[in-house]
């Protein structure tokens, strides 16, 4: 099954610049690209509080980590959006007790919340602004104490807590031994509304999400039919095992087309439902992520392409895991890295994130991307009337894209993002500034800033820059780069 962390990725195309410059393709001919969007043809909206980070319930059982106080922390979250989802859960949180007045551990398979970790939480939950998704511990069958967590999550978040979850990816639970090999989607079902009931009898108002899958994509379809009384519907996606040999950049910047199927059924089974529906736990590669992949640039590629495209399948929102792992150790996937003695910066993949957040929270339109067998997409945001267009190159090719939309065009602003190569882990670029930078034209990689002289589309560096032709605006895209144009039609 395609959305499960385990499966195998196919058909992975070959993308010899992995190792490499990704200028040197400038020895090889300009490939040419025609993207068309559609300005009335709108697919879904994407929310305010789309954006969203994961996090181990070991997470919060770290002192001084998710808190207030941790400034630096708390500025590269708030810099992902003014609104967004964190998500508390994860493999430790079916190992995990909470005892209100006792020592916190954070352990994989250990793990004590104190009511003390809970309030420092709060106090980076309203720093940053965001809502919470918090996950019980079902593993274990401890009913009691599953109860007291819940009451002291919901008395302590407010109306910050945006629902709990049953359970972490119950789907697996005959997999890491929590249940027999019987145990399917009925046997869950009913200890969800066992547990369910428990809690809502001391909380009456308390809202719920689930079935927090991995990869048992029915589960989705059955809950959505079975349980109406959820505020929405939550799976879990990884590429593959960290330790398959397929787990390489090339998988990872591979077609995310391949996710259509799945990413239908749970589109359609949220339609059916009413409710909405949030990837609540992805990353690319499960185990912890792929050293020399998981934390390069790469890496921001796939994120910024993969949030775009589960924003067309009607995705409320996504949760990037970040941070320690359920073995105990930082993931090289994270987006914010962590060297354990409270130094805390933008890893490769947070700046796919970075450029996301700069799009806006609009429209999703309908995109024709004529790339032939060029590893290059296209997506479109609208709001009022300007349109955001993503191309994300991740072939070994520059290209040049014509970008119409049927009427005349002018282009507002653009932001590049780019890096030495797709391996690289250093160098990354996003805007010409350090990450949180925002200009109008700007010298990337990708795209450059016209200067006062600038003609025929070349500056005084004698970068191509973007420039306009009737209906159609022309666009420089180096390969191994993506680039944020804003037209104003």
């Amino acid at each position: 099954m395609i959305m499960s962390r385990r499966n195998v990725m196919a058909g992975a195309a070959a993308l010899p610049f992995a190792a490499g410059s990704a200028r040197a393709a400038e020895s090889v001919a300009i490939r040419k690209v025609g993207v068309t969007v559609d300005t009335s043809g709108v697919m879904t909206t994407i929310p305010a509080d789309y954006m969203g980070l994961g996090f181990e319930i070991s997470s919060v059982a770290v002192p001084g980590l998710l808190a207030a106080s941790n400034k630096a922390y708390v500025k590269l979250v708030r810099d992902l959006g003014h609104a967004g989802v964190i998500r508390i859960g994860g493999n430790t949180s079916d190992f995990s007790r909470y005892d209100p007045h006792g020592t916190p551990v954070s352990a994989p398979k250990a793990t004590v919340v104190t009511e003390a970790n809970l309030r420092e939480l709060k106090t980076f939950i309203d720093a940053v602004g965001w809502k919470l998704i918090w996950g019980l511990n079902l593993g274990d069958d401890k009913l009691d104490n599953a109860v007291e967590e819940a009451r002291a999550v919901a008395n302590i978040m407010g109306d910050k807590l945006l629902a709990l979850e049953i359970g972490n990816e119950p789907d697996l639970f005959p997999r890491s031994g929590h249940r027999g090999a019987d145990y399917g989607y009925p046997a869950w079902f009913a200890d969800y509304r066992r547990y369910k009931a428990a809690i809502r009898a001391v909380l009456p108002h308390a809202t719920f999400a689930g079935p927090d899958l991995a990869g048992a994509t029915d589960w989705m379809e059955q809950f959505a039919r079975d349980e109406h009384d959820i505020a929405l519907l939550t799976a879990h996606h990884y590429i593959t095992g960290q330790a398959n040999p397929a787990a390489t950049i090339e998988t990872m910047l591979a077609n995310n087309t391949k996710y259509d199927p799945v990413l239908a059924r749970f589109q359609a089974a949220a339609e059916s439902a009413g409710k909405p529906w949030r990837m609540c736990e992805t990353a690319s590669f499960s185990g912890g992520g792929k050293q020399g992949v998981s934390d390069t640039f790469a890496a921001a590629l796939w994120a910024l392409d993969y949030l775009l495209v589960l924003a067309e399948h009607g995705c409320a929102g996504v949760n990037m895991e970040t941070g320690v792992n359920h073995l105990g150790w930082i993931s090289h996937y994270t987006p914010i890295s962590d060297d354990g003695h409270g130094n805390y910066a933008p890893a490769p993949e947070y700046y796919g994130l970075k450029a996301f957040a700069q799009m806006p929270k609009g429209d999703v339109l309908a995109v024709d991307c004529q790339a032939g067998d060029l590893n290059l997409t296209a997506h479109a945001v609208k709001k009022g009337e300007d349109v955001c267009v993503a191309l994300i190159n991740k072939d070994k090719h520059d290209v040049d894209v014509t970008i119409g939309v049927g009427r005349m065009v002018r282009i507002v602003r653009a932001l590049g993002l780019g890096a030495p190569s797709a391996d690289a882990k250093t160098g990354i670029d996003l805007g010409g500034a350090a990450v949180g930078g925002m200009v109008r034209i700007v010298r990337t990689p990708g795209i450059s800033a016209p200067s006062t002289d600038a003609k025929n589309g070349i500056d005084r560096s004698g970068e191509s820059i973007p420039s306009i032709q009737d209906t159609a605006a022309h666009v420089p895209v180096r390969a191994a780069s993506a680039v944020l144009v804003w037209l104003s039609t």
